[in-house]
């Protein structure tokens, strides 16, 4: 098959992993695969795109910008992602299928193409993901929920993260009366590292290490991981351990910039010796440290620091998914979650690791406990994990039964014609209500 997919923005971020993950695990079973999307950071992405084993195309990057004066962003990714779309069908390019995520707003213009079949990955409805605060953010909101809905619905197929996400959808999108697909994402399936980068050697190896990898967005709620870490009662256990909060972060991006000073002014606040590593500092002195910040962390050191952790902390509700603890449990690292969304589907309480309360008393509880048990009770535990993401999560498994789900909609009949038409005024509608956003 002939494979295009369309995303936003391909920096580094869950939705971001899975795109490659997919593109090229369907790249491996033989098919054709191209990315487009309508911005690409090659310094700031994965590697399969920053060494070139993905075929990525930028397009639609010249008309619209990512938003307004720090105003309607929805509005404007939507925009550029109709610039983006146009810019494809105007390149001419045969696919067979389109793999479309994040935004479903293109998804009737993509009927342009002749014959060509959509699959829409929904990793939640982005209505639920926006504070509806105020009559006139409402107002703004309605058209945009209502345009979200009905072009989610011209999809030839939709896929969701989980179980968690599929109900989540059926009860958000009641014109909807499909039942979505679960397709889980995977992870790798490396064999276990036998040595650690420069940076994680800088840190004592008697040091336990808890970990949370996140974006640095204040809905991850790392703060939690702060506060329980620093509510550990003995301070002779305490002296041997560090708190290393790592993930993505984009200078770009204001709240990832504004959420790592904010964390870092909260760690001082408890009494907590913070230091930040940037990518490119030259040496690490660590000896002192009880909370390290590393925004932007490579690809190797994030491998390291998940078989290197004692245990992982993976801090924000109602997750869709969460690709992180599978990728803990996989490096035989146990897992520390909050007990609902996507994690009720993934860990197993006790066993591969623990689900509890948003408490900053019960996250500190189960810390002190990782501390207590000894190697042989955490390398079972761990290996439990990896048992579990090998047998459920791997990307071989998420490519095949994708694969699956492509041929099978290749081979159904395709929407009827009235969604062009559709898209067309829908284009043009809401580039009359950025005008009017603007002139306002």
């Amino acid at each position: 098959m002939r494979v295009a997919f369309i995303h936003p923005d391909l920096g580094i971020g869950g939705a971001e992993r899975l795109v490659v993950d997919a593109a090229v695990g369907l790249q491996n079973r033989g098919h054709l695969v191209t990315v487009y999307t309508s911005y690409c950071d090659r310094n700031h992405c994965f590697d399969e795109v920053k060494d070139g084993s993905l075929h990525v195309r930028v397009l639609g990057d010249s008309i619209f910008p990512t938003n307004i004066s720090g105003r309607f962003a929805l509005l404007c990714a939507i925009l550029r992602q109709i610039h983006l779309v146009i810019a494809f069908l105007l390149d001419g390019t045969q696919y067979d299928v389109v793999f479309v995520d994040q935004l479903s707003t293109c998804i009737p213009l993509l009927k342009l193409k002749h014959k060509v079949k959509v699959l829409f990955y929904c990793h939640f409805p982005d209505k639920l993901l926006s504070k509806k605060e105020g009559l006139l953010k409402r107002l703004y909101r309605l058209p945009l929920d209502w345009v979200e809905e009905f072009t989610t619905g011209c999809a030839d197929d939709i896929v969701v993260n989980s179980n968690f996400t599929a109900s989540i959808f059926h009860a958000s999108f009641t014109s909807i009366k499909r039942i979505p697909r679960v397709l889980y994402p995977g992870v790798d399936i490396p064999s276990k590292m036998t040595s650690y980068s420069g940076l994680l050697s800088a840190i004592q190896q008697e040091k336990s290490i808890f970990l949370s990898l996140n974006r640095f967005e204040r809905k991850k709620n790392i703060s939690l991981a702060i506060s329980a870490y620093a509510s550990l009662k003995c301070p002779s256990k305490f002296q041997k351990t560090m708190l290393v909060i790592a993930g993505g972060y984009d200078s770009r991006v204001a709240e990832n910039v504004e959420y790592h000073k904010e964390l870092d002014t909260f760690a001082t606040s408890l009494g907590l010796i913070t230091k930040t590593i940037e990518s490119s500092s030259p040496e690490f002195d660590l000896s002192d440290i009880n909370v390290l910040f590393l925004p932007s962390v490579s690809s190797s050191d994030k491998a390291a620091l998940l078989e290197r952790a004692s245990l992982l902390l993976y801090t924000p509700s109602f997750e869709h998914f969460g690709i992180v603890p599978l990728e803990a449990m996989l490096a035989c690292t146990p897992v520390l979650a909050i007990n609902n969304g996507g994690p009720l589907e993934t860990i197993e309480h006790n066993v591969t690791g623990w689900l509890q309360e948003e408490s900053t008393k019960q996250w500190s509880l189960v810390m002190e406990k990782v501390l207590e048990m000894n190697a042989t009770e955490l390398e079972k535990m761990g290996q439990m994990g990896r048992e579990s993401v090998m047998s459920r999560f791997s990307k071989g498994n998420m490519a095949r039964q994708l694969e699956e789900n492509l041929q099978d909609m290749k081979e159904r009949p395709a929407k009827t014609d009235w969604v062009f038409y559709a898209g067309l005024g829908l284009f043009i509608a809401l580039s009359v209500l950025l005008l009017i956003q603007v002139i306002a």
